[in-house]
C-alpha cells in the first residue's frame, strides 16, 4: 500500500514550469545523421510563408506559432495561413492547428491525425 501512496501523491516541492521550461538547454549539437527536424518558426510576414514551405519541401515539421499574429492582424493571418495551406498541399504534405496559437505543417509522406474533441 506505501507504494501506491508513493506513486499517487502530488508532490508540492517540483518545479513543474521551470523543467519543462528548461526541456532545451541540453547541448545544441548539428545532427548530421537526422533525416528530418522539427522547426519551431514564428509567422509574422510574407518571409515567413517562404521560410515554412521550404522547409516543408526539405522533409521538415514545422511548429509555427501564430500567437503574435492573431491577436494584431487575423486578417493577414488567414491570408499568409491560406498560402502556406495551398503550397504545403502542392507537395502532398498536410497542415493542422494543433492549439489556439500552434500549428503543425508537415512535409509529403507525413500526415496528421485529425480528430474532433467531442463533448
Amino acid at each position: 500500500m506505501a507504494f501506491l501512496e508513493k506513486v499517487l501523491r502530488k508532490d508540492e516541492g517540483i518545479d513543474i514550469e521551470g523543467f519543462l521550461n528548461n526541456l532545451d538547454e541540453d547541448d545544441e549539437t548539428i545532427y548530421e545523421d537526422a533525416d528530418a527536424f522539427v522547426k519551431p518558426v514564428t509567422l509574422s510576414t510574407d518571409a515567413d510563408v517562404e521560410v515554412v514551405l521550404n522547409e516543408a519541401k526539405q522533409g521538415n515539421i514545422i511548429l509555427l506559432n501564430i500567437d503574435q499574429l492573431s491577436k494584431r492582424n487575423a486578417i493577414k493571418l488567414k491570408e499568409l495561413v491560406t498560402k502556406i495551406k495551398s503550397g504545403v498541399e502542392a507537395i502532398n504534405g498536410d497542415i493542422a492547428r494543433i492549439s489556439p496559437d500552434r500549428i503543425l505543417v508537415t512535409p509529403s509522406k507525413v500526415k496528421i491525425i485529425k480528430k474532433k474533441e467531442t463533448q
